[in-house]
Order: structure tokens, then sequence, then C-alpha cells
């Protein structure tokens, strides 16, 4: 089996450097990496050089049309008979590759999603965005790689599937939520996904909290977006941030002029997030982050949900035209 590794990049040659190094230390060589430039100001193309000798590298430099065309693009130059997806900002680790080729041996996969986990290097802001994005009490742990309360839709972030899947489902489209929506045609034209809990990566994510904040307000947008394209794609559990926020706007005028005593869930709910942050991060200003990070998670999140429900369900608004995504997502 030959991978196609494939990662749109924009304006980021710092982070591309340490992406190539990492999979220069692969102990699985049989790969080749799909950089795509999407038309970038910044281009890596000297990171890329500095690699060329150690592993295979597939560097296209085109236009600026946005990384679900980028994705694409790589899916057409790719040679691979399996395509893994990966963000710019991940760091894969040695044995990744390794990993992944014994599961698709002993449990394949026509399609496959990989958890995350934070790196030694991460500043303190991103291992508290990685709690955020990975505790049970935010998300529902599945981007952590564990249990959680809806089926598995593998992320571009370490996302992996065969080229017979793109042959039969297409690629990704010009959207909020492109990674879920290809995995249920992946699901709907009849192939396997599975969540392979030891192929992980480490994740970088935004390094800014104002990023975060942003970045998550598109998920709960893109949850609409997804409902629209697919209605039975909407379950119980994606309507919790949206909830959290209209509770808590409702919890706080309670407590201003009914009883302060309304505050004790809250209380109780930060109580349960601080303490588990600390179990997990065993570090106290990590834990403090954590509640900054995940109250910006789903608030983030839940707003998101609301304003494109607002907007699309209520006044039957369109979806956001290709131009806005793109920036959107710089």
């Amino acid at each position: 089996m030959l991978f196609s590794l494939i990662v749109p990049i924009y304006n980021r040659p710092e982070e591309a450097h340490e992406l190539i190094e990492s999979l220069s230390l692969q102990t699985f060589t049989g790969f080749e990496l799909v950089l795509v430039e999407d038309g970038s100001t910044r281009p890596c193309r000297d990171e890329v050089e500095k690699f060329r000798t150690k592993i295979r590298i597939r560097y296209i430099v085109k236009e600026n049309s946005g990384r679900s065309d980028s994705r694409n693009v790589g899916m057409e130059n790719a040679t691979g008979n399996y395509f893994i997806f990966f963000d710019s900002d991940c760091i894969i680790p040695p044995r990744y590759l390794e990993t992944v080729s014994r599961l698709l041996t002993d449990d394949y996969a026509d399609c496959f999603g990989g958890p995350d986990r934070e790196h030694p290097s991460f500043t303190l802001i991103q291992k508290a965005i990685n709690y955020a994005m990975t505790s049970f009490w935010t998300t529902g742990g599945i981007r952590g790689g564990k249990v959680n309360m809806e089926k598995f839709k593998p992320r571009t972030f370490n996302m992996g599937f065969s080229r017979a899947v793109y042959e039969k489902a297409g690629g990704f489209k010009d959207m909020y939520g492109e990674d879920i929506d290809l995995s249920i045609r992946i699901g709907r034209a009849g192939f396997t996904t599975k969540l392979y809990r030891d192929a992980y990566v480490y994740h970088k994510r935004r390094t800014g909290l104002l990023r975060f904040y942003r970045q998550v307000h598109i998920f709960g947008q893109a949850r609409i977006d997804l409902y629209k394209l697919y209605p039975d794609s909407l379950k119980a559990v994606h309507t919790l941030p949206a909830l959290f926020v209209i509770g808590s706007v409702a919890i706080i005028l309670l407590a201003l002029f009914v009883s302060p005593r309304f505050l004790a869930l809250p209380a109780i709910y930060l109580s349960v997030l601080f303490f588990d942050a600390l179990l997990k991060t065993k570090n106290l200003r990590i834990a403090g982050l954590s509640l900054i990070t995940s109250l910006i998670q789903i608030t983030g999140y839940g707003s998101g949900f609301i304003r494109s429900f607002v907007r699309k369900v209520i006044f039957h608004k369109g979806p956001e035209d290709s131009e806005t995504i793109k920036k959107i997502y710089k």
C-alpha cells in the first residue's frame, strides 16, 4: 500500500517545516507527501527543498481557491492508493504510518479517522485548547478518541480513505463542515468508516483565544449547513452548546433579578471542568486556562449554531458564497 499524504497550506512556512520534519522521521516509508500551496504570499518552497532528499514530495503551487479545492487538487495529483489528510498545523508521531498500516491490515476500513493529542512543545494556551477540544465535558471526547454521544465522523486534521472511495463518493465541497459532509457521503456510498484510536496526531490548532473562538463559531454554523443538506444528521447532542448559551443568559438574568442561588449550577459545572483538566494536565495554570478555552469552545459553537439557525432555518437565507468561506477559513 502506498499512502499519499495530502496537506493544503496557506502562508504557514513555519508549520510546514514542523510537519515535514515529523514526516521525515516516519518508521514506515511507503508514502509520498502532496503539499498544495494555496496561493500563498509566504510560500514554503524553501522548507520543501530542505527535505527533498529525505522524503518524496509533490509540491503543487496554485492560485488561491480554498482548502477544499486544494485537497481535491492534491487527490488528482496523488499516485497512492490510500489518501491521508492532515492540517498544516499538525505534528505526526514517528510510528503513525506504521500504526495505520498495521490497523488497515488487521482491521481494514475504507475510511478512517484518528484523534489528536497535545505535544510537549505546545504552549500553555495550545494545551488548554487541546483540552477544550478533546474533553468529554465539552465535545463529548470524540476528538480525543473517547466514546462519545454521536456516531464518529472523521475530520481532516487526521483522516484517510482509499482511492476507490474518492472515485465513487467524490471530493470535498466548498462549504462549512466539508469533512463531515464527505464522511456522510462515504457512508451513504456503502463504505466502512472506523475510528483508529492509536493513530493519533499532535494538533496545534489556533494559537490565540480570539482565533479559537472564530474557529469553533464556524463549527457551530457548519452544523446547520449540514442539517440543510442531510436533515437526519442533526442529533440532540448538537444542540447542547446552543442550549448552554441560552441557559447561561437565563441563569444570569435569574441571578440578577431573582436570587444569586441560580449561579450554583454553572459553579458546579466549572468546578468539574477545572478538576478534570487538572487531573489530565497536572498543571494548575493549564487547568485555569482550560476553563476559559472550554467556555470559548461551548459558547463559540453554540452562538454559531444559533446564528446560522436563525439565518438559514428561520429566515431561509442561502449558504455563504465561496469567497466568504475562503476568507473565514484563512
